[in-house]
């Protein structure tokens, strides 16, 4: 477990998870040494790309660090507030309230829900000076380790260094900050979902020439003006700045704008008042994982074949070609003089695209001029006001624009998950449960929020809040109980509440002291980390989400815990009247078949995982015929 996660880490470089897809999809381009050949990448896709060396981009000192903190792993663990998460009214929701730095939610968040956010906002801290944001972080790189990773100078690791200890609040300490975890954001969201991003005019520019980089620059639907409040006299140089900005950015080309954005639309005779577009017809698929998209297409008109590529397979199935072709939706090589491509194509036309964006804003055009009821920065005190008697929390956003927000992107996906990981006084999660009340949606929430200690003397402190995230939890009570009385809605009021952890140092010492091939296990450490955490940890990372209900299996004196296709050995003391119980538990159940075992290596001996190794070609040659797959985590 950490001591796995800290080994690997060493190795870890700042383009670890860029190499990490271009070896899953292009493992031709690598050789025999594991190095990435970049002749051997640009002979693959030079006949369908144009390669130029012009553009922009956004430089600024940490850049390249921001990339490899969001590769390396988190090293935090999982607590369950098992007292909280047993009430009844928590006991089977599915919303989250994690506490912790987000960096490492996030981390634990991609390894269950990669690809299954619809929609997140974030009301990031803005860097004026005054909002309290200064960069620090906890990694303990020395230069020259720093050096190695990022392969520049230790001159140069030194100026990061200084950046990230020094609690610096320039424009490359916060886009260090933002960088790091937009990534990862990236890559939690559904194929069509969308970001909204709060911002003031301090930091806008650069965020948007930032959210360009990471989610493309095509991706970018539209900058929301939001006023917070109405014009003041006594500014600085005359001008009150009366607004505020959301940034929306979508996962897939289809959510950017259709007018005048950067598509290119085609218009032709055989297709008149279509405007179309061509896109890539392969898909981030495998001849394993898509064997029905794994054929040879054929051009209808010319007989030409064109194998599809083992991995990268078509995004259509053998059965559905014909149907597509029909609908003139195969674009082949040589049916237009002006379009240069070598394989086919996918052609969407523009009524496709317009249509994708009604599904994305529930068929009514959303303008960038939002509605007068979103409300101002007063409207978001009034909501926290209406919840507590004392001013615990300064500038809430108005749930009215959280609620705007959520509606316009879950329209058609009321069972979506929303995040939100700037959570701050948990406007968000308020705004779910009163949109969810209203239209009887199912939507989720995930909240992350930091536990930031309230000032000494602060209204909060007194009221007895000493972290930030105390008052988000007893705001979402406080809402629930409101919501519920108003209106009796059938819907998930609970939540179940995670804290993430970082091991002390005399843990980290018995994580490195501990030696696997040792005749004797050690108890202290599952007493350190508690049985419910070291499972809910797991659970997490092997893709069962947070809250997953797992199953208790009693052995003969053991207890084993089985989730999906794992089976979790936690405690101390198993033996052979329990490997000889299990062994019956997968003859006698027909459908019991978890082909991964997963032990905590500090409970078990070699003698004991030995025995399990053994045992396990039992179950390989019986008539399961079951390849079980050990996993010993430290």
């Amino acid at each position: 477990m950490i001591r796995q996660i800290i080994q690997s880490n060493e190795a870890i470089k700042s383009n670890h998870r860029e190499m990490e897809i271009l070896r899953k999809y292009f493992p031709q381009c690598f050789t025999n040494e594991g190095a990435f050949d970049i002749d051997l990448f640009k002979a693959q896709i030079e006949e369908d790309v144009n390669i130029t060396h012009e553009g922009y981009d956004l430089n600024f000192l940490g850049k390249n660090y921001a990339k490899l903190l969001s590769s390396i792993d988190t090293t935090t663990v999982v607590i369950p507030d098992e007292k909280h998460n047993a009430l009844p009214e928590n006991a089977n929701s599915q919303n989250i309230y994690i506490s912790g730095d987000n960096l490492d939610g996030l981390k634990h968040l991609l390894k269950s829900y990669a690809g299954a956010i619809k929609c997140i906002y974030i009301d990031p801290p803005y860097n004026t000076g005054t909002d309290g944001f200064v960069y620090n972080d906890r990694f303990a790189f020395t230069a020259e380790e720093l050096s190695i990773k990022l392969s520049i100078s230790e001159t140069q690791a030194e100026k990061i260094l200084d950046l990230t200890r020094r609690g610096s609040a320039s424009h490359s300490a916060w886009l260090t900050f933002m960088a790091s975890r937009l990534q990862l954001a990236r890559d939690l969201l559904t194929d069509d979902g969308v970001i909204f991003i709060s911002i003031d005019d301090n930091e806008q520019a650069n965020l948007k020439i930032l959210c360009d980089s990471i989610f493309g620059e095509e991706n970018f639907v539209a900058t929301f003006p939001w006023r917070k409040r109405t014009a003041k006299s006594d500014v600085p140089f005359g001008v009150s700045q009366d607004f505020e900005w959301v940034l929306c950015y979508g996962k897939e080309d289809y959510l950017a704008s259709i007018e005048g954005g950067t598509r290119k639309y085609y218009e032709t005779d055989d297709l008149p008042n279509r405007p179309w577009r061509i896109h890539d017809l392969t898909t981030q698929r495998s001849a394993a994982e898509r064997p029905n998209s794994f054929f040879t297409m054929i051009n209808p008109k010319t007989g030409e074949e064109y194998p599809a590529n083992p991995t990268r397979t078509w995004a259509m199935t053998k059965d559905t070609f014909e149907k597509y072709y029909e609908e003139n939706r195969i674009v082949f090589p040589g049916d237009y003089d002006f379009l240069n491509i070598s394989k086919p194509a996918f052609r969407y036309f523009q009524e496709d695209d317009i249509n994708k964006a009604g599904e994305m804003f529930g068929f009514v055009p959303v303008s960038t001029n939002l509605p007068g009821e979103i409300g101002m920065s007063q409207d978001g005190t009034k909501d926290f006001d209406a919840l507590f008697e004392n001013k615990l929390f300064a500038y809430p956003k108005p749930i009215s624009l959280m609620y705007f927000l959520i509606k316009i992107s879950t329209n058609f996906k009321k069972d979506a998950i929303i995040l939100d990981f700037f959570s701050g006084s948990a406007t968000t999660a308020q705004a779910v449960m009163q949109l969810n009340a209203e239209d009887g949606g199912n939507r989720r929430y995930i909240m992350v929020q930091l536990p930031e200690e309230t000032p000494n003397n602060s209204e909060a402190r007194k009221a007895g809040y000493e972290t930030i995230d105390q008052i988000g939890i007893e705001r979402i009570r406080r809402a629930a109980a409101k919501i519920k009385s108003e209106t009796d809605a059938d819907i998930d009021y609970g939540f179940k509440h995670y804290t993430l952890a970082e091991p002390d140092n005399n843990t980290l010492d018995k994580i490195e002291e501990f030696n696997p091939r040792g005749v004797l296990a050690d108890e202290t450490l599952l007493d350190t980390f508690g049985k419910p955490t070291v499972l809910e940890t797991w659970l997490v990372r092997d893709g069962y989400g947070f809250g997953a209900n797992v199953q208790e299996l009693k052995l003969k004196n053991y207890t084993v815990y089985h989730f999906g296709k794992h089976l979790y050995f936690i405690d101390t003391d198993f033996d052979e009247n329990d490997m000889v119980a299990l062994i019956d538990h997968y003859s006698e159940q027909a459908s019991f078949c978890p082909d991964h075992w997963v032990l905590f290596g500090y409970s078990f001996t070699l003698t004991q995982t030995e025995m399990l190794r053994k045992n396990a070609i039992i179950l390989r040659d019986g008539d399961k015929n079951l390849n079980i797959n050990i996993d010993v985590r430290y």
